[in-house]
């Protein structure tokens, strides 16, 4: 159930140019999914809680971070060690940002993103010793021979071999194509990231999918390096991107996913 807010509260808005200047994937993401959504996160800034899903990934995300770092510099992480992580931050990033949490739901979902961790900890396809080539790197690429804004983004982590990998929660077992299709300007994204910042082509590109069934599952979706037809179409969206910013073309995109939206009430509020 989405809760029931107050007016949209009066803020300085970004300036266009500003926005036009860099994209990210989840904000061109955010974009291609609806426009209005766009505008109210990016535009007006407009803050919401975060909803217990997102939560929860985040705190996987968290702790899988730590454990790359771990091995990044060549440092211990047990199972122990990840568990005592695990429940210090899932208070303490609640301190820093609030959670929109129903009635009862916090323990079951705390309960969730930890058999979700331990299952990955257990049986990650990853060896132990392996070196990463890098962890939540920030990186970009000048995109400007293009006519195209500075590409920025955060890679998970670059396996040995240049194998970028993205981690990913999901509510239920994912399709492999529908996997690698909704997923795509993320994953064609960060190549372009990496071809940039590293002057080579990326080893593959891999999603690794923790599944929040009754009894989790890790589902591995690998795909090879990024084509010139998920370049060019990546391409594509962002000058839908930079003109759609030009015109201010900030309209709604109506659709199941509205349910769960936390602008909801502020897109029927539009006109």
């Amino acid at each position: 159930m989405i809760a029931a807010v107050g007016p949209i509260a009066a803020a300085p808005p970004k300036p266009i140019e500003e926005l036009r200047r860099t994209v990210s994937a989840s904000r061109l993401n955010t974009w291609l999914s609806c426009r209005l959504k766009f505008y109210f996160r990016y535009v007006l800034g407009l803050k919401k809680p975060k909803t217990a899903a997102l939560y929860v990934g985040n705190a996987v995300h968290g702790i899988l971070k730590l454990w790359n770092k771990a091995r990044w510099h060549r440092k211990p992480f047990t199972l122990e060690t990840a568990r005592q992580q695990f429940d210090t931050l899932w208070v303490a990033d609640q301190i820093k940002e609030p959670v929109r949490w129903d009635d009862g739901e916090e323990p079951g979902e705390k309960a969730t993103a930890w058999s979700l961790l331990d299952l990955y900890l257990k049986q990650s396809p990853i060896p132990p010793n392996e070196l990463p080539e890098g962890v939540e790197v920030s990186v970009e690429a000048d995109l400007a021979n293009h006519g195209l804004p500075r590409l920025i983004g955060i890679l998970d982590l670059v396996r040995a071999g240049g194998r970028i990998v993205d981690f990913k929660t999901v509510g239920q077992t994912p399709n492999e194509e529908k996997a690698i299709h909704s997923n795509e300007v993320q994953l064609t994204g960060y190549a372009i990231l990496y071809r940039a910042n590293t002057g080579k082509i990326e080893g593959g590109r891999d999603l690794h999918q923790l599944v929040k069934t009754k009894t989790p599952k890790l589902i591995i979706t690998q795909q090879g390096p990024m084509t010139p037809p998920q370049e060019a179409r990546l391409f594509r969206q962002m000058e839908s991107y930079v003109s759609g910013l030009d015109r201010q073309d900030f309209v709604p995109s109506p659709g199941m996913q509205c349910a769960m939206c936390s602008y909801f009430n502020e897109c029927r509020r539009w006109s």
